[in-house]
């Protein structure tokens, strides 16, 4: 499970001052100096320099879109689907069990909810792309995690709201290092599905998810949130489960039946 080597690996006093640490060590963008007396100085102006920047982004996308071309040559390849799963999703230790077998495109990794750190995932993912083809990217992903209307319980202590993707320096981080590896070349949006809460059942959801998408860009990501039991739930549902399997599943998310392993 990822990151559940934390817990013997290191002691509560030396995570938290290595996350100390580390959070004061991050370099921090500087912005450019105001542009008073530049005429003088020979600095551009800001006007051009934004071009300037602009202009290098769009290059470098178009880099790294051709370069993710080049990695999937073939006809042979299905674009990755990556599932999240967060330990403290009832009897998670089992979702990978009931994924479609018919559909070797998708990847789950179940990380420690209590132990793991936003680093922890991104680098699993990374690690598993690279093993399922290095360089491709994902078109659709799951996240399976508790929550509620208008947030997302992703880690221990750390709660995505609305109002915490704008401030929160290591989530803010961990939303914007996750769409690199998001598709290039996907004609349509990628997709974010979320699973085990509906996230989408306020306002505040509706705020959260906008934050989200800004955070994201300039890659356009659609986020999904339907109830299970509806028909765009269905759907959510059998692109990433055996859903026979996953039903059965459902039924014993709560329960203590020592069959539990036989049923699946």
């Amino acid at each position: 499970m990822v990151g559940s080597h934390r817990m013997k690996a290191q002691t509560y006093a030396e995570r938290r001052a290595k996350s100390f640490n580390r959070s004061w060590s991050d370099p921090t963008p500087m912005k450019p100096n105001s542009l008073h007396g530049s005429r003088d100085s020979g600095d551009l102006p800001s006007s051009s320099r934004a071009l300037d920047e602009g202009s290098q982004e769009d290059a470098d996308w178009e880099e790294e879109r051709e370069l993710e071309r080049a990695a999937c040559e073939g006809e042979d390849l299905i674009p990755p689907k990556i599932i999240l799963i967060s330990s403290k999703v009832p009897k998670a230790e089992y979702v990978p069990n009931i994924i479609r077998r018919d559909d070797p495109s998708i990847i789950p990794i179940l990380y420690d909810h209590e132990h793991a750190t936003f680093d922890d995932i991104i680098e699993e993912i990374e690690k598993k792309l690279t093993a399922y083809r290095k360089g491709c990217k994902i078109w659709n992903m799951l996240i399976f995690c508790q929550g509620g209307p208008g947030h997302l319980y992703l880690l221990k202590n750390k709660v995505a709201t609305f109002a915490k993707v704008e401030k929160e320096e290591d989530m803010i981080q961990f939303w914007k290092k996750l769409c690199r590896f998001m598709s290039k070349l996907n004609p349509e949006p990628n997709v974010i599905h979320i699973m085990g809460c509906y996230v989408l059942g306020s306002v505040n959801g509706e705020k959260l998810i906008q934050n989200l998408k800004q955070l994201m860009r300039p890659h356009v990501i659609e986020f999904k949130s339907p109830l299970e039991l509806s028909a765009q739930g269905k759907e959510m549902i059998e692109m990433y489960f055996d859903f026979r399997l996953f039903r059965l599943w459902k039924t014993r998310q709560h329960s203590k039946l020592l069959d539990y392993d036989n049923l699946l």
